[in-house]
């Protein structure tokens, strides 16, 4: 299988530099076409990866914020091969609340897309179309014969009418036109054309045929005989609404998904789906997440946090098919059932350490009975090849971002630094490089914010510098400006506030240096 986006195999590969001395910035290394080979300092998951995206495995990553699990999920998904199948939802008119489940393989719908073309008709321009034609499709004015569009009431030549409307003409049957005439016919027929289509006979090669010509903005449609038969057979066909469509992405991101968005649902119609003033139920059903993700992967970030819904989740696993209905029981599409609809997806979902415990028994089961759990690094060994996998890494968030210069030598050198420092400080590990890559990547952001607002024409070692200062967190801000926490917490109530509803912050007696969240 072959990646998405990989370039032509006609490109020349670039060297790619074995350590920092052989590159000036960081234009000077190549960004892999491979997505996995994109997620740096993860090998073991980046493996496992690999062979659930061949054998379509499930997966559990599991591990602190931003160190690649999101970034993990979509490049798997990039080794999928592209979807096989159409879902359609198709009118039961026996029983319009249980409508049926049609599945399309690629060739039939590029088949229909074929045979729908065929009834498109062609496009011509009014002045040649027969001139009554034209007229009665609201193009051509009779009076002056100016050609204009039907939209146009009065005739932009002549300033006439350009359709007499039944019931214009004096004595015709209308004793109030004078009074409200015009206002009628403004409300009922806005542009004055009552016609769209307009069937005749024309003769082609000797022999007569019925044809239409069918109003298309500012072209004529004409549609031949055998069109017109095609889309007849068309019509007989019962009505159907595509669900999930051939041509889709392989990812679907589920994190936070409520039940409806999770597992579909059927819209609410005030008329409950009359046949003349409603929406019949087909049309009204809603593909999930997990339809969406069939034939592709299904990630959810925060697993834990689906509660009870993570049943619904496994029921899908084991059956590959799961039914949609209305889940409002005030809703006109409680009463809607569509069963067997196929959501055949890789899971691939991550976790927080101290969360797993929250994962139901019987789901973390299923994934491991059909795939892999995966604990991922927090950081990676200090050396020259690693520290080319963050120079790799550096240059790919600039390549992202779009808005950022490239980076220096230098300026790669003081980010491995500070890898290497947050690796000893949120870690504890020395000779260690930090994997907490999304941290990293936002202070790249914020020193490429300063190489462009200085009009830079590379990010240097100062920006990044600068970048380390800006980039603090409020904790650290608020340490250095009040002292402790505790000590902003004191300064930003007022002391009306402590007068009228008695607050006072509970940890005035603790360590001033002691608070949550920050570094120090």
């Amino acid at each position: 299988m072959t990646a998405i986006g990989s370039p032509p195999a006609s490109d020349p590969p670039r060297k790619v530099p074995a350590s920092l001395d052989e590159i000036e910035t960081t234009a000077d290394i190549p960004i892999p076409s491979d997505p996995l080979a994109r997620v740096i300092g993860q090998e073991r998951a980046v493996e496992i990866a690999r062979v659930a995206a061949y054998q379509r495995r499930h997966l559990l990553l599991v591990g602190p914020p931003g160190i690649g699990k999101s970034m993990t999920a979509q490049a798997l998904a990039l080794h999928l091969d592209r979807p096989t199948t159409e879902i359609r939802i198709v009118h039961n008119p026996e029983n319009p609340e249980r409508p049926s489940v049609e599945i399309v393989n690629r060739e039939e719908v590029y088949h229909e897309r074929e045979a729908r073309r065929s009834t498109e008709g062609e496009l011509i321009a009014p002045t040649d179309a027969p001139a009554s034609v034209a007229e009665r499709l609201g193009y051509r004015c009779p009076r002056c014969s100016f050609y204009s569009l039907p939209i146009d009431r009065y005739c932009p030549s002549c300033g006439n009418v350009k359709q007499v409307q039944p019931g214009s003409v004096p004595g015709s049957g209308n004793p109030f036109r004078d009074l409200v005439g015009g206002i009628l016919e403004l409300t009922v027929n806005p542009g004055g054309n009552p016609q769209e289509s307009v069937r005749t006979t024309r003769l082609r090669n000797g022999v007569e045929e019925v044809v239409a010509y069918e109003r298309s903005g500012d072209k004529i449609k004409v549609l031949d005989q055998r069109a017109l038969e095609r889309r007849r057979s068309l019509q007989r066909e019962s009505p159907r609404k595509v669900l999930v469509k051939l041509d889709r992405i392989t990812f679907v991101m589920a994190t936070g998904a409520s039940e409806t968005e999770l597992l579909g649902d059927v819209r609410h119609d005030p008329y409950g789906g009359h046949p003349q003033l409603g929406t019949l139920p087909y049309d009204r059903t809603i593909p999930g997440a997990i339809h969406e993700a069939h034939e592709g992967v299904l990630f959810i970030d925060e697993l834990p946090h689906l509660g009870h819904i993570q049943r619904h989740l496994l029921t899908a696993m084991q059956e590959k098919r799961f039914p949609i209905t209305g889940r409002n029981p005030q809703s006109a599409g409680a009463s809607v059932r569509v069963d067997n609809v196929p959501c055949d997806f890789i899971l691939v979902a991550a976790s927080n350490i101290q969360d797993i415990h929250k994962i139901l028994s019987p789901l973390r089961s299923r994934i491991a009975g059909g795939g892999y759990e995966v604990l991922l690094d927090t950081t990676m060994p200090d050396h020259e090849n690693n520290q080319m996998r963050l120079a790799q890494f550096t240059a790919q968030e600039i390549a992202s971002d779009g808005r950022i210069r490239p980076a220096t030598r230098e300026a790669v050198k003081e980010l491995i630094r500070e890898a290497r420092r947050r690796a000893e400080l949120l870690d504890g590990r020395r000779n260690a490089l930090t994997l907490r890559l999304r941290e990293l990547g936002g202070l790249i952001r914020t020193a490429g914010d300063l190489a462009a607002i200085s009009g830079s024409e590379f990010l240097e070692v100062g920006h990044l510098k600068e970048a380390l200062v800006r980039a603090r967190s409020i904790e650290e801000q608020i340490k250095e400006t009040y002292g402790s926490l505790q000590g902003g917490l004191r300064q930003d109530v007022s002391e009306s506030q402590r007068q009228s509803m008695g607050y006072y912050p509970s940890t005035d007696h603790q360590d001033p240096g002691n608070f949550p969240g920050g570094y120090g």
